[in-house]
């Protein structure tokens, strides 16, 4: 009997353990990170007048992918969080692209991109599962916000760039947000 109770304790100990609704990071540390990135791209806005109608063309150009959010809101809590991760990766990746162009403390890139990419580490140690399928369409979406907004357009267009970070990172807090609360 004192085997069986055993058994079920280790067996619940390791379930809760692993599931991405009782990571411990996540209570501890998401949100401090958050609210720091978030400060961090504030301090790189870019102050210049731009054309608006240019901007108004580049936003055309790679319409953000509400849909995206909308489908993986709708998902089991593991997708959720490997879809947050992509994201966090995905703007990494923008960013350490040859962002010298835009008018950015180089130490509050570095703070911002040191931060995203725990956040990032933080939150996959929390899936249960590593081997999360990619989302092709959000990958794609980076893809073309490199090429057309910020290969096409320089200097100007990383103030965009920016504020698509801002609204990514947004609405991906909401997604594990949505996550902590249901707990």
């Amino acid at each position: 009997m004192l085997y069986r109770i055993l058994f079920v304790c280790l067996f619940l100990g390791l379930y809760s353990g692993g599931s991405a609704l009782r990571c411990r990071w996540m209570d501890q540390k998401f949100k401090q990170y958050s609210e720091n990135y978030l400060e961090l791209l504030q301090m790189m806005v870019n102050n210049t007048n731009t054309n608006s109608t240019e901007d108004a063309e580049m936003e055309e150009t790679v319409a953000f992918p509400y849909d995206l959010y909308s489908q993986a809101s709708k998902a089991t809590a593991e997708v959720k969080l490997g879809f947050t991760v992509q994201v966090l990766v995905e703007i990494v990746d923008l960013l350490e692209q040859d962002h010298s162009s835009a008018s950015w403390d180089e130490r509050n890139v570095d703070d911002f991109l040191n931060i995203v990419t725990q956040q990032a580490d933080g939150l996959r140690s929390c899936i249960a599962s590593h081997g999360h399928k990619k989302n092709k369409k959000m990958h794609m979406y980076f893809k073309r916000l490199s090429r057309h907004v910020l290969e096409q357009n320089g200097a100007e267009a990383w103030e965009l760039v920016r504020k698509e970070i801002q609204s990514h990172l947004m609405r991906a807090d909401l997604l594990v947000s949505s996550l902590l609360t249901t707990n």
